[in-house]
């Protein structure tokens, strides 16, 4: 019996696992910033996910290349655009609302938007 139920938990933790990552892929638009406190709310900044681990991030008319990696737990999302890379704490994660963070940018709270 426990056999069956620490399988049924380990199933249960790759599929969200394997789900939440597959609900990361997509364009997500930055609606709201906060960093020391002091909460800003962006235009035109997004994120686009792709699979394959491609990266690309967009702030008004220019965008920079560069490649996504979410840990085994999804707990930890790492961007990498040319030689800087950014480990974010994912401090939640929906289908449609994401908010992560980390000491060089603070708070981000994404939408996605396609």
């Amino acid at each position: 019996m426990k056999l069956v139920i620490t399988l049924l938990l380990f199933v249960a933790a790759f599929a969200c696992q394997a789900q939440t990552s597959k609900e990361l892929i997509g364009k997500w638009k930055l609606v709201k910033q906060t960093k020391d406190g002091v909460v800003t709310t962006p235009t035109d900044v997004y994120q686009v996910f792709e699979e394959g681990g491609v990266f690309q991030g967009i702030n008004g008319n220019s965008s920079r290349k560069g490649k996504w990696k979410l840990s085994a737990d999804n707990k930890k999302l790492t961007v990498k655009i040319s030689i800087i890379s950014i480990a974010f704490t994912v401090d939640y994660f929906d289908s449609k609302k994401r908010a992560i963070s980390s000491d060089q940018t603070g708070t981000l709270e994404y939408e996605k938007v396609e």
